[in-house]
């Protein structure tokens, strides 16, 4: 009864923020994101029927409190559809920093989520295992189905599950994300827990709609700029809702608006690049494979450290020969 998956970490383009209930995971709206590749978590789990206690390790350092209480509710989840209660050990590693706004928790869930059913052999599909790997993270649901997906929002795991979305092969194939990596700490659980406390909050939920459908439209469409000008300003929306929370959380660096205008500076050359963030101070910032080369290098000029990442696939089950142990 042991399994390892990888699963890529997400950008969000239509942001979800806040949770209508906290425990399920159950976010206010839809989202929209984009997992990044090659970046990725790698998980193996293994059920251990005579173990007296579970063991949680993620990039050598063994997990207690909170992150601990997180996996086990991906964790529990899986043994009650198992029907069985088994003792698990889990270990895992990412293959890029954590915490820094780059989404390590979705591909964390969705890798553990995708190696558990498979230890398990639970046979579910990969709409399926996102409601398991939503205990953990919301955005690790999109993670599970990989590429470009929406998670729906609802208060059931028939409606509150991850879907892959169509998009153009340009989409798919010619989109670069040269990652600016800002190292500044975050925490994003607390924010999303005083999300509806911002006066700013009832604002983004009565436009996020008409994002939602426009990004969706542009997926479809293969439209490039309209797909990344439309994440630009969620990003900027975001953040007007976090910075206006009881904690007036401010995620960003000087490195961070410093990026912010090189985008701007890029774009009126006629340099298709745009920027977008998540809860964190690094910066995505999505161009075209023909002027990657051009945008990394003034994206380094900012004084960061970067690396270039296309568009990843979904959560995967690996071959027993790349087991963590």
């Amino acid at each position: 009864m042991k399994a390892t998956a990888r699963a890529h970490p997400i950008q969000g383009l239509v942001k979800y923020h806040g949770m209508r209930d906290e425990q399920r995971r159950y976010p206010y709206h839809d989202s929209i994101s984009l997992c990044t590749a090659p970046s990725n978590t790698t998980t193996t789990v293994e059920f251990r029927p005579d173990a007296g206690e579970d063991a949680y390790v993620v990039d050598g350092e063994e997990v207690d409190g909170r992150g601990a209480e997180r996996i086990r509710a991906v964790v529990d989840r899986v043994r009650e559809v198992a029907d069985f209660d088994h003792r698990v050990r889990l270990e895992s590693e990412n293959s890029f920093p954590t915490n820094v706004g780059f989404g390590s928790s979705s591909s964390g869930f969705a890798a553990a989520a995708v190696a558990l059913c498979s230890a398990a052999d639970l046979g579910l599909t990969r709409p399926e295992m996102s409601t398991i790997a939503r205990l953990g993270s919301s955005s690790a649901a999109r993670s599970v189905t990989g590429a470009y997906s929406v998670l729906t929002t609802g208060l059931n795991d028939e409606d509150c599950r991850s879907e892959a979305l169509d998009a153009g092969d340009s989409l798919h194939e010619d989109v670069r994300i040269v990652a600016g990596l800002v190292p500044s700490y975050k925490e994003t659980e607390q924010a999303h827990e005083e999300a509806a406390d911002s006066h700013m909050f009832e604002a983004r939920l009565a436009h996020i709609h008409d994002q939602l459908v426009e990004m969706r439209d542009a997926l479809r469409a293969d439209d490039f700029d309209r797909v990344f000008e439309c994440a630009e300003h969620d990003s900027l929306s975001l953040a007007a809702t976090t910075m206006t929370g009881p904690a007036g959380w401010v995620y960003w660096q000087p490195e961070t608006i410093s990026i912010f205008n090189t985008v701007r500076e890029l774009r009126q050359e006629g340099v298709p690049v745009y920027f977008s963030t998540d809860t964190g101070a690094s910066v995505y910032v999505n161009t075209r494979a023909e002027y990657v080369d051009e945008v990394e290098a003034a994206v380094a000029d900012c004084g960061v450290d970067t690396e270039v990442w296309k568009v990843g696939g979904p959560a995967r089950t690996l071959d027993e020969s790349e087991d963590l142990f």
